[in-house]
């Protein structure tokens, strides 16, 4: 006779060790966005201090209203970079949906809520078609969205053949160039309600955590059930939707549609949101912290203007700032993944230890067992 040992079996990620890893993500996520929310003061009070009329109430709703469209798709944008993925095809999609928006209108004789629902179909296209190309197809984000990019500006330039599409019916041209709230439009507005929703689905919701855990560990992630592919996909419906919002409401505030709307928003948005604490690397960030980051952005090329910078150097500020952000988000990850470790360490040996021991009758104890009575105790 002999001692026989019946061992735990290893187990397997659990939902409660996911939720082990979140916690620690939302400690260095809340340190993120109080750096970066006082940073942004404190770098508005240097451009105050050398040009008082930074803080003029007509440069603050001109800092406001240029970040709004920008800021919709950066909300979009968070929700991709958290799962681990990215879109760089944000831009064109957003010209293309208005461009279709302002054809149904004008050339299609569409009601203004025809034209608006074709825009935002086009845009959730875009999105899917992105979504079903990266994550059914395995094609790499980067190749698969600047492809898109590509497509999306060159369908735009064959709708429009180069020229602007105007005029548009007053409906429209009003939603776009009117004050709602202290002297901003209806962009600011959307940006502040798209930007609470998501930021609070982001966080409080099932979608929000299944996200996290996807962008996290995506392997894990499946592990424990959750459908990753999905949620990536949804995630680029969302941000291509957001884009076309973005795109009509430019379209709105210019009264027209034209093959401009949209350029230079790609890298913009990216930008912005890894400045605010987003990471690269998927897992980290929330909406609020992206909406900040742009926010940011805006701050420094509008206060470089006030002081007479010129243009070149504005972009040597812009992306100084973007590889210091890149650097302090993986200099966090890296704080994470030794806090993540050890959760995980501890995690392994308390749930691998042998829980119990069975003897035969009459049987000599193994004596590689720990029979200590502190042993004893913890295993009482």
């Amino acid at each position: 006779m002999h001692a026989a040992n019946e061992v735990a079996p290893r187990p397997g990620p659990t939902r409660d060790s996911l939720r082990r890893f979140a916690r620690a993500a939302r400690r260095v996520i809340a340190l993120s966005e109080a750096g970066i929310l006082g940073f942004l003061v404190l770098l508005a009070l240097v451009f105050y201090a050398i040009e008082p009329l930074f803080l003029s109430s007509s440069n603050l709703r001109a800092i406001l209203v240029a970040m709004s469209f920008v800021g919709i798709i950066a909300v979009g944008q968070t929700l991709l970079l958290v799962g681990g993925e990215f879109d760089l095809s944000v831009g064109s999609n957003a010209g293309l949906s208005a461009v279709c928006s302002g054809w149904l209108m004008t050339s299609g004789g569409a009601s203004v809520t025809l034209g608006i629902a074709g825009g935002l179909a086009v845009g959730a296209g875009v999105g899917l078609v992105n979504g079903l190309v990266v994550v059914r197809l395995g094609i790499p984000a980067f190749i698969a969205t600047l492809g898109m990019y590509y497509t999306a500006a060159g369908v735009t330039q064959i709708i429009t053949n180069g020229y602007p599409i105007y005029p548009l019916p007053d409906s429209v041209s009003t939603i776009g160039q009117s004050q709602v709230l202290f002297g901003l439009g209806w962009s600011f507005v959307i940006l502040i309600v798209l930007g609470v929703f998501f930021d609070l689905a982001l966080r409080r919701t099932t979608f929000g955590r299944n996200l996290y855990a996807t962008g996290g560990n995506r392997e894990i992630a499946r592990l424990v059930g959750i459908n990753t592919d999905t949620y990536k996909i949804v995630s680029f419906v969302i941000t291509g939707t957001l884009a076309a919002v973005a795109g009509m409401l430019v379209m709105g505030s210019l009264g027209s549609a034209t093959t401009s709307v949209g350029q230079g928003w790609e890298l913009a948005v990216i930008a912005g949101v890894v400045v605010g604490g987003v990471s690269l690397f998927g897992g980290i960030g929330t909406v609020l912290a992206g909406v900040i980051g742009i926010l940011l952005l805006q701050v420094v090329q509008s206060g470089l203007v006030v002081v007479g910078v010129s243009a070149n150097w504005q972009q040597v500020a812009v992306g100084t700032i973007m590889v210091l952000a890149v650097g302090l988000d993986l200099l966090r990850r890296r704080v994470q993944s030794g806090e993540a470790q050890n959760v995980r360490r501890r995690f392994t040996i308390r749930r691998n230890a042998p829980h119990r021991v069975a003897l035969s009758a009459g049987a000599t104890p193994d004596m590689s067992v720990d029979m200590s009575p502190t042993k004893q105790k913890e295993e009482r």
